[in-house]
């Protein structure tokens, strides 16, 4: 069983089934996910129901709990070997002790972000795995001197990148992008409160350079996250296709993979950008309330990936009521103009990227299930 929260997640999930699947061809996997993880074989039990912060979580409680249910029962009428576990820490801890209960092995895939919050889950993670995969390099070393057995396996973004075999003009042409044009990616994220919060700035983002550089040939691209219910957002879609944005439902990497530059969510893409070596600015906007508690109980200097990564601020990141129009073109002016602030922005990235080289998180993981299920080669 593969259980995910969110987009980012359940892209893993989906990975991680097509490499088990690889190995063993027919092998049943269950979860908790969405249209990429049906796509590579797994029987969903249930769709993804996340939530982000205390007042985006009130509305999705009844939806939370109706999916533990069909999880627990799932774990028994299947007689589950494994549970893997990607992030979505309220939600799996939960799963993981009933699970443990019933003599399940746990493998927690992709650790919580413990070392921003909530430092006390290290020693609950630790309680309720049997193995621990993490997906930063940083992560290892937290959960070193807590018995179970904690190994950095990768980043699986770098193996969605690693699959893109078209070039450039290809995958313009596939995305129906001008290929004369350059190409200013807009993610917004992908989960609700990130594209209720994000969707209108970036909408007045696109009016603001299109009004600053008219004689710039660039052409604007969003990539729409394949869980996202595009009924509910569909005015600002409309308006975003008024003023000439392509739309597309591929994924972020193939949107990254042809831009020039990008305003990005804080979240994965972030570190797909880098990866890429498409520089960026990363937004990010909560409720206020969300957001002020926040300030409270997370202790990091930086919110991105990349900075986190960095040890320093290689990114803009603008964030609640600095995520304005004017502030987003204006860093968006020192990528297109300042070469020195651009190239010191890339020779970053490819420092971020050596760190990830040569390591398959879906291929390692696999292995562990393997290992832990006690299936013969």
């Amino acid at each position: 069983m593969i259980v995910t929260g969110e987009s980012s997640g359940e892209l893993y999930g989906s990975l991680l089934a097509k490499a088990l699947k690889t190995k063993y061809p027919d092998v049943h996997i269950i979860g908790v996910g969405g249209e990429r993880m049906s796509e590579a074989g797994v029987e969903l039990i249930s769709g993804i129901s996340s939530a982000f912060g205390l007042s985006e979580a009130i509305s999705s409680l009844k939806a939370i709990k109706d999916t533990f249910s069909r999880t627990i029962d799932a774990i028994k009428k299947f007689s589950t070997k494994v549970i893997v576990l990607i992030d979505y820490p309220d939600f799996n801890i939960k799963v993981a002790k009933v699970a443990k209960k019933m003599g399940v092995k746990i493998l927690y895939y992709v650790s919580p972000q413990v070392w921003a919050w909530r430092k006390g889950r290290v020693k609950t993670i630790s309680e309720i795995s049997d193995r621990i995969a993490v997906i930063l390099p940083f992560e290892e070393e937290i959960y070193k001197g807590t018995g179970v057995p904690c190994e950095f396996v990768g980043h699986p973004v770098l193996e969605e990148i690693e699959s893109l075999t078209q070039d450039r003009a290809v995958l313009k042409a596939a995305l129906k992008v001008n290929t004369d044009s350059k190409v200013l990616a807009l993610l917004p994220g992908s989960r609700s409160h990130e594209l209720k919060k994000l969707l209108p700035v970036i909408m007045d983002v696109v009016k603001k350079f299109k009004a600053e550089f008219p004689d710039y040939h660039y052409q604007f691209i969003v990539p729409i996250a394949p869980n996202i219910n595009i009924s509910k957002y569909q005015t600002f879609f409309d308006m975003l296709q008024d003023e000439g944005v392509v739309l597309t439902k591929e994924n972020a990497v193939k949107v990254l993979a042809v831009s020039d530059m990008a305003v990005v969510a804080s979240g994965t893409a972030t570190l797909q950008a880098a990866l890429l070596e498409v520089p960026m600015v990363v937004i990010y906007k909560l409720s206020p309330l969300t957001y002020h508690l926040g300030r409270l109980v997370i202790d990091v200097k930086y919110i991105s990936l990349v900075n986190l990564l960095s040890g320093k601020g290689v990114v803009p990141e603008l964030i609640q009521y600095r995520a304005t129009p004017g502030e987003i073109i204006k860093e968006l002016k020192k990528i297109m103009f300042d070469m020195y602030h651009r190239e010191m922005m890339l020779n970053y990235f490819r420092h971020i990227k050596e760190l990830f080289s040569g390591k398959y998180a879906s291929q390692r993981v696999a292995q562990m299930i393997v290992e832990m299920a006690g299936w013969k080669p």
